[in-house]
C-alpha cells in the first residue's frame, strides 16, 4: 500500500478549495478504502459516479495502481481540481476526468458495458443510482455504493426493484458499503 502523505496533501489541497468538506482526512480515505477492499482484483477499469471532491475515487486510483479510472461529475470546477489533483499524485495516465452527467454517459457506446466496477458514494436515491450505474457494466461488472448507517436494507434495496435494473445484492457480505452483480438469466 503506498505512503498516504502525499494523498493526504492533495486532499488537503481540494478541502481548501471547497471541493471536499470532510472534517476528518485520515477518516475519509479509510472509509474510500472500504470500497477497495470490495473491488476484485480482476477489476482493470472503473467508473465512479458523482466524484466530486475525490473520495472515494481518488483513493481507489492510489491503491490500484493497475486499474484505469474514471471519474465523473457535472460540475467542471471539481473535474477541474481532480485533473490538478489526478497530476499531483502522478496518475495522469491512468485517470481520466470527466465532466458530464452520467445519464447523458451512458448513452455514449465507448462508455456502455466498460467497466469492471462503478462506484457511488453519496450519489443519490438508491434505485437512482443503481440504475444510472447499470448501462456502464461489463458483463461481469459490479456496482459498489456507500451505506448510510442504520439503514433498514429491506426499504433500501427493494429485491424486486433492484432485479428489475438487473442486478442483485451480493452474497458476500463488506463493512458500510454494498455490492451489486448482474443477474444473470
Amino acid at each position: 500500500m503506498p505512503d498516504d502523505a502525499e494523498l493526504l496533501v492533495v486532499l488537503e489541497s481540494l478541502r481548501e478549495r471547497g471541493a471536499l468538506g470532510e472534517a476528518s482526512l485520515p477518516h475519509a480515505v479509510a472509509h474510500a478504502d472500504l470500497f477497495v477492499g470490495a473491488i476484485p482484483p480482476t477489476c482493470r477499469r472503473l467508473l465512479d459516479l458523482g466524484s466530486g471532491g475525490g473520495l472515494p475515487g481518488l483513493v481507489i486510483a492510489w491503491r490500484l495502481p493497475d486499474v484505469a479510472v474514471v471519474l465523473t461529475d457535472r460540475r467542471e470546477r471539481r473535474m477541474d481540481l481532480l485533473r490538478l489533483a489526478s497530476a499531483r499524485l502522478g496518475m495522469e495516465s491512468r485517470v481520466t476526468v470527466l465532466t458530464a452527467d452520467v445519464v447523458g454517459l451512458a448513452r455514449r457506446v465507448e462508455y456502455r458495458h466498460q467497466f469492471d466496477v462503478v462506484t457511488a458514494r453519496a450519489f443519490g436515491e438508491s434505485l437512482w443510482t443503481l440504475s444510472c450505474a447499470e448501462p456502464f457494466l461489463a458483463d461481469d461488472g459490479l456496482v459498489i455504493v456507500s451505506e448510510p448507517p442504520m439503514v433498514d436494507e429491506a426499504e433500501r434495496w427493494p429485491i424486486a426493484a433492484v432485479e428489475q435494473l438487473g442486478l442483485r445484492a451480493s452474497a458476500q457480505a463488506f463493512a458500510q458499503v454494498k455490492r451489486f452483480e448482474r443477474c444473470h438469466r
